[in-house]
């Protein structure tokens, strides 16, 4: 077995054993290293299960870590932002599921904090593959937020529990108008339920 193989196999006992409540765990092995994520399956169920089947049926296999907002990189919002984005990309080749009923903040209570994972998003109701973590507190995310003009917010679905150090190391690597010069791969993706 390769050392990655091993490494992802001790990875998953670690989390299993160090998980103490009923969500579920996604775990990412990607060329920059392991990113573990806690569901809030209960809070925000539509964008939970949606993701969740993303990942079943292996379609994020392969996409990437791709865009990163940072403070540098968004001269024309007034409403900054620091978040690191990835899935299966803007590809309209890419056979994607219907896109998911949006479950703003104001419903589910889950704020757009430092290592929260959203769904990417254009109008309310659009949001289908594409997400994003939180590299700090966005209030301007959540639901009354000015950073899109509808108010609606983001549908934030669940948090990084393990690998925000990954997080923090892909989301300084350069980047072109937002785009990573060079991706991350997401090798896989498996789920402990």
């Amino acid at each position: 077995m390769k050392t990655t193989g091993k490494l992802f196999l001790i990875f998953i006992l670690l989390l299993f054993l160090g998980c103490k409540n009923e969500n579920p765990i996604v775990v990412f092995e990607s060329t920059a290293g392991f990113i573990g994520i806690e569901l809030y399956i209960d809070q925000a169920p539509v964008t939970c299960y949606n993701f969740l089947n993303y990942v079943k049926k292996d379609k994020l296999n392969g996409g990437e870590f791709y865009r990163v907002v940072t403070l540098k990189n968004q001269p024309d919002n007034e409403f900054k932002i620091e978040v690191l984005q990835g899935g299966m990309g803007w590809c309209d080749t890419l056979t994607r599921f219907s896109p998911i009923v949006h479950e703003s903040t104001e419903k589910t209570k889950i704020l757009h904090k430092a290592g929260i994972v959203s769904m990417a998003r254009n109008e309310p109701g659009t949001a289908s593959s594409e997400f994003f973590i939180c590299l700090s507190d966005e209030p301007e995310l959540d639901f009354g937020g000015k950073r899109n003009a509808d108010g609606q917010g983001f549908a934030a679905f669940g948090r990084v529990v393990e690998g925000m150090e990954i997080v923090q190391k892909i989301y300084e690597m350069p980047d072109s108008n937002q785009f990573l010069i060079e991706p991350v791969k997401i090798l896989s993706v498996k789920v402990i339920e």
